[in-house]
């Protein structure tokens, strides 16, 4: 629903339709919406998307739930009855957009497949967003974010060398994927603009993992090297690493170009490593990185960690600490560019949440509100689609609604 709010943004008057539940959909039709779309979400009656329950809780709602589903109508709707099914057929045949992360063949057992809705909206984009793609003999495996991972191969690489491999703390495999959903949402949209026709979108987890992995298949391929974790280290780029400080802090210094080397060198006071032909360029420091670590840590730790930022900073050398929430939250330069934001509860309460990216100049994205109640939009929704007072008791009644 287009408002004089959303009239300016690039993506106004944009209807997405979102049959997603938990991260990878829901995330992808968030950035839409932060950009203008009107995002109807369907979520089962009585439960909703298992979001609401995951993480830390408020109230008996996720404060996840306000960051991944603001700007959202919320629709409470059962896809499995044919009742449910048919109203999603309505929205559809009015959307630009529809969003969907089942596992492949679902909505196909729906009557909701491509092939049915494109037949009754030719301009629509759908997206499919599914552990391992709409084909191939993996298509009918569950597949979540971290098996993603895994099987993309950056699970293989995470962890210290000979020890199990551990996970990225947050569920990066479906946020690519959803931020691969949108690159594919725009891209549709700009051809949709030249042929008036949509077109079918098949995002697989594990392939927006894989696409991230630099490197790694062409090395092997022509050398029969398997990468392998390396810890905090950058394999084949030197310096680039943590390092442990005298408060038993770390620093991360990343010292690799050229030039940056030799001032990192000057800093911690060895003029022959800055100087020595053999280490002038990437390639002769990785293969001596055992030793520039050791020589960088051995001044690190004799330093507090305040103390090598400010020095390493003087030398413009690039270098940080692991930030946690605290440091996040209190960091001037995250207040300055406005990323921390704060919404305000319906209750009246403020909540810290995420700024809007990507940043446009001119048209730049809303915050919005936090995420809807279940069911909150249903009957706004319902009065849209012109759906009658009688129709409606009806449906809510045999809990369709």
């Amino acid at each position: 629903m287009t408002t004089p709010e959303t009239r300016r943004l690039p993506l106004a008057d944009l209807k997405v339709l979102e049959l997603g539940q938990l991260i990878a959909g829901p995330f992808a039709t968030k950035l839409l919406g932060e950009f203008g779309a009107d995002v109807i979400k369907i979520e089962p009656p009585g439960t909703g998307d298992p979001l609401r329950k995951w993480r830390m809780l408020e109230d008996g709602t996720s404060l996840w739930w306000h960051v991944q589903t603001r700007n959202k109508r919320s629709v409470s709707l059962d896809l499995r009855s044919t009742e449910g099914q048919d109203l999603v057929r309505r929205l559809a045949a009015e959307a630009d957009v529809l969003v969907e992360n089942f596992r492949p063949g679902t909505l196909e057992g729906w009557g909701l497949g491509y092939d049915t809705l494109s037949a009754i909206n030719p301009t629509l984009i759908m997206v499919r967003i599914s552990g391992y793609g709409q084909t191939g003999p993996y298509r009918d495996k569950p597949g979540f974010g971290v098996i993603g991972e895994a099987m993309g191969g950056l699970r293989y690489l995470t962890g210290q060398p000979g020890e199990p491999s551990v996970r990225v703390g947050v569920s990066i495999g479906d946020s690519l994927s959803a931020l691969y959903a949108v690159i594919g949402t725009l891209l549709a949209l700009q051809e949709r603009h030249r042929s008036g026709l949509g077109q079918e979108i098949d995002v697989a987890l594990y392939e927006s993992v894989f696409a991230m992995m630099e490197s790694l298949l062409p090395e092997y391929d022509a050398s029969g090297e398997v990468r392998q974790p390396s810890g905090s280290a950058l394999p084949g780029i030197t310096p680039s690493n943590a390092y442990r400080c005298r408060d038993g802090d770390y620093v991360l210094i990343a010292g690799n170009g050229d030039s940056i080397f030799k001032r990192l060198m000057a800093v911690i006071d060895s003029p022959d490593l800055a100087e020595a032909p053999a280490l002038a360029h990437n390639d002769g420091r990785a293969r001596q990185a055992g030793m520039i670590d050791a020589a960088i840590e051995a001044w690190t730790r004799e330093r507090g960690r305040d103390a090598i930022l400010a020095a390493l900073d003087a030398a413009r050398v690039p270098a940080g600490y692991p930030y946690t929430a605290a440091d996040i939250a209190a960091d001037p330069h995250y207040l300055a560019r406005e990323m921390i934001q704060t919404f305000v509860r319906p209750d009246g309460r403020p909540l810290k949440v995420p700024g809007v990216l990507p940043r446009l100049g001119a048209t730049p994205g809303r915050l919005g509100n936090g995420g809807p109640a279940l069911g909150q939009h249903t009957e706004e929704v319902l009065d849209e689609l012109g759906i009658d007072d009688a129709t409606r008791a009806k449906l809510r009644s045999a809990g369709i609604i």
